[in-house]
């Protein structure tokens, strides 16, 4: 059985979340993305924003998340949940400096209110709280401002 990664930087960090969606999934540890930033500029199917990556040039510019391995056939789990993603490949270093060529879903299915509701940043914040990313990282995430979901669901 194949092998593939995946880098998490969004609500998939959330070890429940992503466990719900892929079972067999396992946690290989956190890694930056170098270049990019976290933006939550996803138009989400409920039209609400979602974690996205943006290129950044600044050489300071990194993205943190999880690594996750799973069997390749796997994705075809995972994919129904990331709607309006496309995969794409990224290479990530993890803390002790090993490099991992990694999926990530990005989209082009931007939305012109980057705000995401609280429940989804929450779990996004869980995500990097249970895995432990750089304390400046977590901090950064609980500044981003985010709103009440006045429909009271929860969507992908």
């Amino acid at each position: 059985m194949s092998r593939t990664l995946v880098f998490a930087y969004g609500s998939n960090m959330h070890p429940e979340r992503m466990l719900a969606r892929v079972p067999a999934a396992l946690p290989r540890g956190r890694a930056r993305l170098a270049g990019h930033r976290l933006v939550f500029n996803k138009r989400g199917r409920d039209g609400s924003a979602k974690a996205n990556l943006a290129a950044d040039p600044d050489p300071e510019a990194g993205v943190w998340g999880v690594v996750w391995e799973l069997a390749a056939e796997a994705l075809a789990q995972l994919d129904p949940y990331e709607g309006g993603y496309a995969r794409v490949g990224v290479s990530v270093v993890a803390e002790d400096g090993a490099r991992f060529e990694a999926e990530a879903y990005v989209s082009e299915r931007l939305t012109d209110d980057p705000v995401p509701y609280d429940w989804y940043l929450n779990h996004v914040l869980r995500g990097a709280r249970a895995h432990e990313l750089p304390a400046e990282y977590v901090a950064w995430l609980e500044g981003v401002i985010s709103r009440p979901d006045e429909t009271g669901g929860e969507s992908s």
